[in-house]
């Protein structure tokens, strides 16, 4: 039922008869849950209890309001799906290895199950709790349709290498989930404590929530057959030009982890939509988020400069030194006070909206690299706009993203010019060959 390669042991403690505790973190709902559904088989097996928490952190890693409140709407809806399923849920804030750790003492549990997630900060919580243990403790992929460390043992170069590796074994794991198994025990757990919840995590709330999506897992599966229904068919066509709204809207829902990915891909799959529609957005779905899980496991330094390939390190050093014609300070890119209208639409886009289309993503990093003084203060500078203005900030996605504009990450030697050596350019010029540039501006700018 549930794929063996899924499971990765975090220690080689033995299970015991005590509860199950799922800690939820990057996959946040209660269905279509590959790590929910193992922690529950593994407690109907055992006879014992199962008991899902999650660990709220107070500050992570820069994420303020815009992000808290998606996430703690999405949090409410779990409690309550979980509640109705007769599973207790437990929000706890402070130290995740703390509060986690302590929890498997107090409750004197038999199994943890956690979240696969391929950030450092995740695989340190999971590795420092596991080794203080003194209970099993795994890791379920519940984020990607084929598991990460499955369809790879090692850094993948680019698409190309990896999307053979998925193509033959998506037919194995693409398919619909098991219904959750009861394990006729229960926990008895007070409610949570919403109001105090939202108090104890003190973060910046300088940026404001966004109105235009609303969270949770209801709201995740309204967007995607709202896509399905209007944005795919043409999503082929015009997936690459900004004014065109035909992008699927899914990744603030899939960062959460408020609906799977698995499902995204079945929905589209089974749509009547065109196959070159339904194909491209399976690229984008698949192959390219999963290759950027793959980058961020694999290569330990995804967030810096030295992550880049060795060729796009060369390249950058040979013009580190080259004149900049503009450069800004970060103040000045997060108002959008560059020269350049179209940049400062996508910035302005971004800040006000929590969203930026994908092809301006790419342009917007690239141009960070071009104003900044060194490599090292455009990656810095790109990672902390994203993450404070994008619903998706702190997101594999992300960090590969800008390691691909800024560094030649799964990208390979272009034509060689200054400040970029041989990374891949882009202007304006080429973006008005693709889309209505003044358009996009006056859509933006105000």
């Amino acid at each position: 039922m549930i794929h063996p390669s899924r499971i990765h042991q975090l220690n080689d403690k033995l299970k015991r008869t005590g509860p199950v505790i799922y800690w939820m973190s990057r996959d946040q709902r209660a269905r279509d849950n590959w790590a929910l559904l193992y922690a529950a088989v593994s407690a109907a097996e055992m006879g014992t209890p199962l008991v899902v928490v999650f660990c709220l952190l107070p500050d992570f890693m820069g994420a303020g309001l815009r992000q808290y409140a998606f996430m703690l709407r999405g949090l409410r809806e779990v409690e309550k799906t979980l509640t109705d399923q007769n599973i207790p849920f437990k929000v706890i804030a402070g130290d995740p290895v703390k509060n986690i750790s302590e929890l498997i003492r107090e409750f004197d549990a038999g199994l943890l199950v956690a979240d696969f997630d391929p950030l450092r900060v995740k695989r340190h919580w999971h590795y420092a709790v596991a080794n203080m243990a003194e209970v099993r403790c795994v890791e379920v992929d519940a984020h990607n349709i084929i598991p990460c460390r499955h369809v790879s043992q090692k850094q993948e170069y680019a698409a190309y290498t990896i999307r053979p590796k998925i193509e033959k074994m998506l037919y194995e794991f693409l398919h619909e989930f098991p219904e959750i198994e009861a394990s006729g025990q229960n926990i008895n757990a007070a409610p949570n404590n919403w109001d105090a919840l939202y108090k104890s995590i003190r973060v910046d709330d300088t940026v404001r929530e966004v109105t235009w999506i609303h969270p949770g897992e209801k709201a995740a599966a309204a967007m995607l057959d709202d896509f399905i229904e209007t944005r795919l068919p043409r999503y082929h066509l015009d997936r690459n030009d900004p004014n065109q709204d035909v992008v699927s809207m899914m990744s603030p829902y899939l960062h959460f982890g408020q609906i799977s990915p698995q499902r995204v891909a079945l929905a589209v799959r089974e749509s009547a939509s065109p196959q070159e529609a339904k194909n491209a957005y399976l690229e984008e779905l698949i192959v390219r988020r999963e290759l950027s899980d793959n980058f961020c496991l694999y290569n330990n330094n995804y967030d810096k400069v030295e992550g880049f390939p060795s060729w796009a390190l060369k390249t950058l050093n040979e013009h580190r030194h080259d004149t900049r014609e503009y450069t800004y300070s970060l103040e000045e890119l997060e108002r959008g006070q560059s020269h350049e209208p179209l940049w400062n639409a996508a910035q302005l886009q971004m800040v006000h909206t929590g969203r930026m289309h994908g092809y301006m993503r790419m342009y917007w990093a690239k141009k960070i690299l071009e104003w900044t003084e060194t490599p090292e203060q455009a990656m810095e500078y790109a990672i902390y706009l994203n993450d404070r203005y994008q619903l998706d900030g702190r997101d594999p996605n992300g960090y590969t993203g800008i390691a691909w504009s800024m560094g030649g990450v799964h990208d390979r030697a272009w034509k060689e010019r200054p400040i970029f050596g041989k990374i891949r350019y882009m202007n304006e010029k080429g973006c008005r060959r693709k889309f209505n540039v003044d358009a996009y501006i006056n859509r933006y700018s105000r």
